[in-house]
């Protein structure tokens, strides 16, 4: 699949973290052994974006030269630990070709799914899609749920796939019972929304989704709860009576 890689070659990136989701990876350590306290990876810098350097087979490890310690790792296993800090990794750097990297980005989805993520590059922008009674009800129905702080909205088209409507939830809390009724309301609003057209949710907690980035950086709420609580009544100034109900 490496071979295969090149710019604008999505479908083969795609296969490629296919590939590393169920296979595995020989981890290049710059000091310590498998397991011990002092075990840490080698690491490398492009373009500013910060990667562990390994090799994928024991053959490309002995071509690769490396004489210090190593460990065989799942796809998996190296996703999970390395994303969250926002590392990726480096797949053969010593390759004639210069190898292959993988942001944190896609390692975060082959962390969670990547069946559950979109493919990126990720193209975001305001829905131009004409849907009022759809936003009526999400509106109305979030307005009913008091764990909806804010909804914000956005167009998403991933690099494979179809585009999407993406509704970035914000909420007072993430708690189970919080969560539940977000779900109630999304299946209430969802009748509202044109054959054919898919609708996903961000959480707008999510540090590492770049969707719910975009919508943090880029997109107004179309719904705030704050903006649609009544504003109380003005206080009675300075030397004044409150006002008092009279029937003519």
């Amino acid at each position: 699949m490496l071979r295969q890689v090149a710019p604008g070659r999505y479908d083969a990136y795609e296969q490629l973290l296919a590939a590393l989701a169920d296979g595995s990876v020989w981890m290049l350590l710059w000091q310590g052994t498998p397991g011990s306290p002092d075990a840490q990876y080698g690491n490398m810098e492009v373009e500013g974006f910060g990667y562990a350097p390994c090799v994928t087979s024991a053959q490309e490890l002995s071509a690769s030269g490396w004489n210090r310690a190593h460990e065989v790792v799942t796809g998996i296993e190296i996703a999970r630990a390395l994303y969250p800090d926002r590392w990726g990794i480096w797949l053969n750097p010593h390759d004639t070709n210069g190898g292959v990297g993988i942001p944190w980005a896609d390692l975060r989805r082959i962390a969670t799914g990547l069946d559950r993520m979109p493919a990126g590059p990720l193209k975001l922008s305001e829905p131009a899609l004409e849907i009022p009674q759809f936003y009526a009800l999400l509106t109305q129905n979030a307005h009913r749920t008091p764990s909806v702080r804010t909804l914000r909205r956005a167009w998403v088209q991933p690099a494979l796939g179809s585009p999407y409507l993406a509704i970035g939830l914000d909420l007072y809390d993430s708690s189970a019972a919080s969560v539940e009724t977000v779900r109630a309301m999304m299946r209430q609003s969802i009748a509202a929304v044109p054959d054919g057209l898919p609708v996903s949710t961000v959480a707008m907690s999510d540090a590492h989704d770049p969707v719910a980035s975009w919508l943090r950086a880029n997109a107004r709420p179309f719904y705030d709860r704050d903006a649609h609580a009544a504003p109380p009544p003005p206080a009675p100034g300075y030397g004044y009576p409150p006002a008092v109900p009279r029937t003519y």
